[in-house]
């Protein structure tokens, strides 16, 4: 069999790893005398890592991410030597087998969001599924899905995800309607899955946002007592993206 017909194969088995790597893969045989189960070996290998890698593609477009957020473009340096031994703990992958929830707090610019994906990005990586929405967005999604009934579909989707991130959560006062469904999901999630909320206010200033205080409680009960807590602490990034102008006298 030729090289064109293993290729051909491979296509018709829909193994798309195998084809981009076989060329090479038989030179590297032939330079080294490599035996057939070698061979065999670091093709079934490079399949392995392909479909492992269009998976992960699959899981980072299924989050909805903001935009592309990682590690390696996260800045360390504006923050306290304790904030940044906490983030490197994050980026070991240690509250994703403990199940542990992150909340993440500090004032506007200070690179919330970016950690939050960043994790969230860690965690698709590790084989979780994840689901990134901003905490308004996701109340005008309840609320709208009660109109065409589509409330309990939409509900049970945020229930589904292994780590949920809500976005800029607390940035006004719920209704009596929001603040039963952020409940009611917290309450669905919060043994199963994992929570990464980010939020301009402090834990104490919590109870201001539910419309029930019994009903706030019970949700940060659920969620404070099982997280890591961090205060991003730093300036804000923002304001490196500020245009500075220079101003000429007139002569």
């Amino acid at each position: 069999m030729s090289e064109i017909d293993v290729l051909e194969l491979a296509k018709k088995l829909r193994l798309t790893g195998i084809p981009s790597t076989l060329i090479a893969r038989l030179d590297q045989a032939k330079a080294s005398s490599l035996p057939y189960e070698e061979l065999l070996s670091m093709l079934f290998q490079d399949e392995d890592e392909a479909r492992q890698q269009q998976l992960l593609l699959r899981r980072i477009k299924q989050a909805r991410f903001e935009e592309p957020k990682c590690f390696e473009n996260f800045e360390l340096k504006p923050y306290s030597t304790e904030v940044i031994q906490a983030i490197r703990t994050l980026m070991t992958g240690k509250f994703i087998k403990e199940k542990n929830h992150i909340i993440i707090m500090g004032p506007v610019g200070t690179g919330k969001t970016h950690l939050a994906q960043a994790l969230g990005l860690l965690a698709c990586q590790r084989q979780k599924k994840v689901g990134f929405v901003r905490t308004n967005e996701l109340l005008n999604q309840f609320h709208q899905s009660k109109a065409d009934e589509t409330w309990g579909e939409i509900f049970k989707r945020y229930t589904k995800y292994d780590v949920l991130i809500l976005d800029d959560f607390g940035l006004k006062a719920l209704s009596p309607e929001q603040s039963s469904d952020l409940y009611d999901l917290i309450a669905a999630v919060h043994i199963n899955s994992m929570l990464i909320i980010t939020t301009n206010r402090k834990i104490e200033g919590w109870m201001e946002i539910f419309y029930d205080q019994v009903m706030a409680n019970a949700a940060l009960d659920r969620v404070v007592n099982k997280a890591y807590k961090i205060v991003l602490d730093g300036q804000s990034y923002r304001k490196k993206f500020i245009p500075k102008f220079k101003v000429e006298d007139d002569k």
